[in-house]
């Protein structure tokens, strides 16, 4: 990869559209060409109440199990957060995808959180692989309370805040144009 690579950090409130956002770039790169890898963590809903998050594979599409909800009585084997029960064994799977995944075009961490940077477990394949910058572009997501950290990891990074559903396709469009910029 020729020069320094473009990164951007996607942040938002809870249920705000950024895993959305991050799946439909990706999708929309993918059509047009681009290597994208990484993991992208969709919520799982029961009864439009969101119970668990499962972790998808951007290369082959493989998903699997990341987290439950503890409040609904999470059976699996990782560590928590106040919301969260995490599989271990999915974490690792996560990390074996993101050691896997540059060199690339687009690299998608969707999401980085508390485990990262207060604990330093989770997806620490992912911090990793966003140092080694062996991409053309990277996409993260971060919520907004860990930010400034981020931004002071990162300071090259640019910051894209999470927007309604109804504008998400006319956003996507835009940044697939002005990511495919840099491939030219």
């Amino acid at each position: 990869m020729k020069g320094k690579p473009a990164l951007f950090i996607v942040s938002g409130d809870f249920e705000t559209g950024k895993t959305r956002f991050s799946q439909h770039l990706a999708q929309g790169l993918q059509e047009a060409g681009w290597d994208v890898a990484g993991i992208v963590s969709p919520a799982v809903f029961e009864d439009g109440v969101k119970t668990a998050i499962d972790a998808v594979d951007l290369r082959s599409g493989e998903r699997r199990r990341l987290a439950e909800s503890i409040q609904a009585g999470s059976s699996l084997d990782g560590p928590e957060t106040t919301r969260w029960q995490f599989s271990q064994e999915v974490l690792d799977w996560c990390n074996g995808v993101l050691r896997s995944a540059t060199p690339c075009d687009l690299l998608v961490i969707d999401e980085l959180g508390p485990l990262e940077f207060d604990r330093s477990i989770g997806l620490m394949a992912g911090m990793q692989a966003i140092e080694e910058g062996r991409y053309l572009a990277s996409l993260i997501v971060i919520r907004p309370m860990l930010l400034e950290r981020a931004k002071a990891r990162w300071p090259q990074a640019e910051v894209i805040h999470s927007v309604p559903a109804e504008a998400t396709v006319l956003l996507i469009e835009r940044w697939i144009q002005r990511l495919s910029d840099l491939k030219t």
